[in-house]
């Protein structure tokens, strides 16, 4: 008797518009057309629900799990299953507000059907790097520093209607507040010790829906791709940030970009707090170590488009994204005008 494979669909019921649910039947029917018996779970408001649910179907012998949801449903699932010996492959169907894990490995994110048909595809597997941030797991970014703050504070409602024109109003609000940590970040065998605003830790090319912040990210190397931005001001820091949209950043002064293994963060004042985001979540305080696990999880990914380097983006973000470098040129010229 031939034993069929199982898949476990994890789905957040509340993600995104909330339009996963009358999909449901259609995506059941693919993965059982792929050969899995599949079943689904709705996660729940309750603590960890996704995570606990990956970590029951990987116990019991699943051998796929697929994530519906936005990063943070992802980010449980992640967390679920990264610390055990038998690891289920993981499929993702976005239905959150920007999916930057499913950008960079290139899912659709705007039509779930088709996210799910990967599983179809005959060249549709490989092992992805996972990162560990003390006892917590992370599939994009950690990062800390004042400018992080924003990915708290963008109300779920306000990202939902506005996307990534959201983290430009709130970014460009909390400038004023940014005021540099005396850090201690040791990285393979290197370090810097000075004033930093921001660290950035990153396992895709994908930070927020933008592309251009750490272009050369490799999902499967071994490396972080980190960013350190040292003490600025408001003006030059809004500066850094419109040639970071333009792929322009990496040569600046202010930047520090390198590729690592392992990263310790420590802050040396001990009256900063430093706060950790993970995946767009809060992931605990620094001093926080952060170690790339080579190649941990396979994962169902959209393979025929991955190797493309072309950044696509769209029309409406190339808007927000012109909008944004004029207002900065504006504010500078003002500055100067007034000096």
């Amino acid at each position: 008797m031939t034993v069929r494979k199982r898949a476990r669909i994890i789905y957040n019921p509340t993600s995104g518009r909330e339009t996963f649910r009358s999909d449901l039947v259609d995506i059941l029917s693919i993965y059982e057309k792929a050969g899995y018996e599949t079943s689904a779970f709705a996660t729940t408001p309750a603590p960890d629900s996704a995570k606990n649910e990956a970590t029951r179907a990987a116990k019991e012998g699943f051998d796929l799990i697929v994530a519906a949801g936005g990063d943070g449903t992802l980010n449980e699932v992640i967390n679920g299953i990264a610390g055990l010996e038998h690891r289920p492959t993981l499929a993702i169907i976005p239905a959150g507000t920007t999916n930057d894990y499913a950008r960079a490995l290139r899912i659709p994110r705007d039509d779930p059907i088709a996210a799910a048909k990967l599983i179809l595809k005959k060249n549709k597997k490989f092992k992805i790097d996972i990162g560990k941030a003390g006892e917590n797991y992370f599939m994009n970014i950690a990062a800390g520093g004042t400018m992080t703050e924003l990915t708290y504070e963008v109300p779920s409602q306000m990202k939902s209607l506005f996307g990534y024109a959201a983290y430009f109003a709130k970014g460009a609000e909390l400038i004023p507040r940014i005021k540099p940590i005396e850090m201690q970040i040791k990285y393979d065998g290197k370090e810097y010790r000075g004033n930093a605003t921001m660290f950035m830790i990153a396992l895709t090319n994908s930070v927020g829906g933008f592309e251009q912040i750490v272009p050369d990210a490799s999902l499967d190397d071994g490396k972080f791709t980190m960013i350190i931005v040292k003490k600025t001001n408001m003006i030059d820091m809004l500066s850094l940030m419109a040639k970071a949209l333009q792929g322009k950043h990496l040569d600046d002064p202010q930047i520090i970009y390198e590729k690592a293994t392992d990263i310790e963060v420590i802050p040396l004042n001990k009256d900063d707090r430093l706060m950790v985001n993970l995946d767009g979540e809060y992931g605990g305080d620094a001093p926080m170590k952060f170690h790339d696990l080579k190649q941990h999880i396979e994962v169902v990914a959209n393979l025929d488009e991955i190797p493309d380097d072309a950044i696509t983006v769209s029309d409406d973000f190339k808007r927000v994204e012109q909008d944004f470098v004029k207002s900065v040129d504006d504010i500078k010229d003002h500055e100067e005008k007034q000096n």
